[in-house]
């Protein structure tokens, strides 16, 4: 809008016409000069440029940016399934069946992706960096892999710590991922209830 109206002066005014009128706060108008109309014109371009600075600045005063984050696989100690990896939730691997899992897989299953921009994902504590790979999907976006198997979170683990997903269902058997076995052996994955145990690596 301000620049809308700048051009407007500056071009009337390399016309070489006598601007004929402006309209004050009030709405009245006033005889301006060829000079006049020049200086209006700077100040305000100058406006405008100050606008767009401001533009870029947040409710506390620093400049916004889009800063890119990372995805951080670590670990957690559970009693019952042993260490698994964790990226803010537990996450799961999958042992395929026939069906692929495609976008009504990904509603339960949601892949673990990488933000644009950003092409590795972060090893946190217990976590071997070596085995954190990626795998390219739909639309070129990165799925994290760890030790070559794609990461999916599940969407009835609510709550960190919750292993809700060792299941067998339409789309294979899934599994949590267990860097160090629970003492007592490995239980079993089950198509009603979670079990336990995951897959080692």
């Amino acid at each position: 809008m301000i620049r809308s109206r700048c051009l407007a002066v500056v071009m009337m005014s390399f016309k070489g016409e006598k601007l004929r009128v402006l309209r004050t706060s009030q709405s009245r108008q006033r005889p301006v000069s060829l000079v006049q109309a020049v200086r209006v014109a700077s100040a305000c371009i100058a406006a405008s440029g100050l606008a767009l600075v401001l533009g870029g600045v947040g409710p506390s005063g620093a400049a916004t940016s889009h800063i890119k984050k990372s995805v951080v696989i670590s670990t957690l100690k559970t009693s019952k399934f042993g260490t698994i990896l964790v990226s803010g939730k537990t996450l799961y691997t999958l042992k395929p069946s026939s069906a692929a899992c495609t976008a009504s897989c990904q509603k339960f299953w949601p892949e673990l992706l990488l933000p644009k921009g950003v092409t590795s994902a972060t090893a946190g504590k217990g976590v071997s960096a070596a085995k954190l790979g990626t795998v390219v999907r739909s639309g070129g976006a990165l799925q994290v892999t760890y030790a070559g198997k794609p990461l999916y979170w599940y969407v009835l683990d609510t709550a960190p710590g919750q292993v809700k997903g060792n299941v067998t269902d339409t789309w294979g058997k899934w599994s949590d991922v267990a860097t160090i076995k629970p003492a007592g052996g490995v239980h079993t994955t089950t198509t009603t209830s979670p079990g336990g145990g995951g897959v080692g690596f």
